[in-house]
């Protein structure tokens, strides 16, 4: 009996990207020869559940996440998107009588999503104005779009958007908000990883994605999910990410 392998993508992607990783699921099984089934997962607690259960098997992981996967389930990371960081955006209304951070008081409300290492860049952005998780009113929302509907409403004071989903807002909603600030970290990124079951095929993986542009098709997949390519992620560039984002969360 054939094996089934599972993919799935960290819950934060652009949603206008959801039909491109389905489409990259089907060249993928073409190209590799073998067979896997995407579950998208509506929020990062459920896809951890998932990951705990061990039920994944190659993984478009978040930056936080890629730090569990590594140490506690022995994935491997093999790719990264070229050109793409987990940068983000704090932003607020444009009619707000904020112009800087060190403005914002506290119990200033926060709308973020679950995102992990968006919210965590984002809390320490705040870190000028003396803000932090004991003195902020958190509102989680399901999506950036979501962020930005909090600040358009007055129910949030500032938000937190992954610069990838910020640039994906509209230009409507973008005039009727203005960014405070925007993070530089560009060791942070999301990352490629195979699962243990996978991994006799992890550099049969890595060298396909980084082939990809060359390959049929492979372009427009490559287009349909917002990319201009996959660069190659050796053990030494994952723990570096991986100690970063530890010392990020020891802050």
């Amino acid at each position: 009996m054939e094996t089934i392998y599972q993919l799935t993508v960290s819950p934060d992607f652009t949603p206008e990207h959801i039909s491109g990783w389905y489409i990259y699921n089907t060249w993928l099984q073409r190209n590799l020869g073998l067979h896997f089934h995407l579950e998208m997962y509506d929020s990062f607690d459920a896809q951890r559940e998932a990951i705990r259960q061990d039920a994944v098997d190659l993984i478009y992981a978040n930056p936080y996440d890629a730090s569990m996967l590594v140490r506690e389930k022995g994935f491997r990371a093999v790719v990264h998107p070229m050109g793409v960081a987990d940068e983000c955006v704090v932003a607020v209304p444009v009619e707000s009588a904020v112009q800087r951070v060190e403005d914002l008081q506290p119990n200033a409300r926060v709308a973020s999503t679950d995102d992990p290492d968006i919210h965590l860049v984002g809390m320490i952005m705040l870190e000028p104005a003396d803000l932090n998780a004991n003195n902020v009113q958190s509102i989680v929302v399901d999506g950036y779009v979501l962020v930005a509907k909090a600040l358009l409403k007055g129910s949030a004071d500032v938000g937190f958007f992954l610069k990838d989903a910020w640039d994906g807002l509209s230009n409507t909603v973008r005039k009727q908000l203005r960014p405070l600030v925007t993070s530089q970290i560009s060791d942070i990124q999301h990352v490629l990883l195979v699962g243990p079951r996978l991994m006799d095929s992890a550099e049969d993986i890595q060298n396909l994605m980084l082939r990809m542009p060359q390959i049929e098709k492979g372009s427009g997949v490559l287009e349909s999910l917002g990319f201009e390519g996959w660069a190659e992620v050796n053990q030494e560039d994952t723990e570096f990410m991986i100690d970063l984002m530890d010392t990020l969360k020891a802050r």
